[in-house]
């Protein structure tokens, strides 16, 4: 359960980093309408799901 409760907690961050990165990319790119962000900020969560879970992995396995 706690491995969990860190997974949820560093994707909260990692999330809402990554699609923030995403729609600063899509901006920086030129593409200002709502669907062009919303998919970059989609991707963006999306792909935090695997990199969420190495760092989860990497954390729980220093202890």
């Amino acid at each position: 359960m706690q491995r969990f409760m860190l997974f949820l907690v560093l994707h909260i961050f990692i999330g809402a980093t990554m699609a923030g990165t995403g729609v600063i990319a899509a901006l920086s790119m030129g593409y200002g309408t709502v669907g062009p962000i919303l998919i970059a900020a989609a991707i963006g969560f999306v792909a935090s799901f695997p990199v969420t879970w190495i760092v989860q992995k990497r954390i729980t396995s220093l202890g």
